[in-house]
């Protein structure tokens, strides 16, 4: 059975950094593109990052220069560093992880950028 699980969220202050994990694994297909979305209270999920298999990266406007995503294929695992939130990046991050042909999506992780 395959699983996505988030980890790593929290509450932090703004400018502070979060690493979110996304640990994929039960496929008989390797893990290929993943990405890591989001969604605030009252808003549809957006695309914060995302990863091809070979590595090409692509972001949103709002988190480049501040978020960046990485992968361990050994482990099958993405990660997402975040770093200068600010309040706007509050939400609830979920990891999208596609093997072969099927997606799957984790739980998600909350992440609260406060003072």
């Amino acid at each position: 059975q395959v699983q996505v699980v988030e980890s790593g969220g929290g509450l932090v202050q703004p400018g502070g950094s979060l690493r979110l994990s996304c640990a994929a694994s039960g496929s008989i297909f390797a893990l290929n593109d993943v990405g890591w979305y989001r969604q605030a209270p009252g808003k549809q999920r957006e695309l914060v990052a995302g990863i091809t298999l070979g590595g090409h990266t692509n972001y949103a406007d709002s988190v480049k220069g501040r978020f960046t995503i990485s992968r361990d294929n050994a482990k099958s695992t993405v990660y997402l560093q975040m770093n200068s939130l600010k309040p706007e990046d509050t939400a609830v991050y979920y990891c999208n992880a596609r093997f072969g042909v099927a997606v799957y999506w984790g739980q998600g992780t909350q992440v609260t950028v406060s003072s």
